[in-house]
């Protein structure tokens, strides 16, 4: 049976900037680099369950609420 990929977007950059956060701020209070976060934001990396639970907590919203996955062919 063949897997079917997907794709994982996210809108930390947009819950970011409402906060007016730096990303080193995100970074520091996520226990990651500036990097990760910059990663995080342009969908070059995707987060481990533990990592997308904290970032939840720090923005105060649901995963669902940040996160976003579609499978490819998927309309939405």
């Amino acid at each position: 049976m063949k897997k079917e990929e997907g794709i994982l977007r996210n809108n930390l950059y947009i819950l970011r900037a409402e906060k007016r956060w730096p990303q080193k701020y995100v970074a520091e209070q996520l226990g990651v680099t500036r990097q990760t976060v910059h990663s995080l934001e342009s969908n070059k990396y995707n987060p481990s369950l533990k990592l997308a639970f904290e970032i939840a907590l720090l923005f105060d919203k649901q995963i669902e609420d940040i996160f976003d996955y579609t499978r490819k062919g998927d309309t939405k």
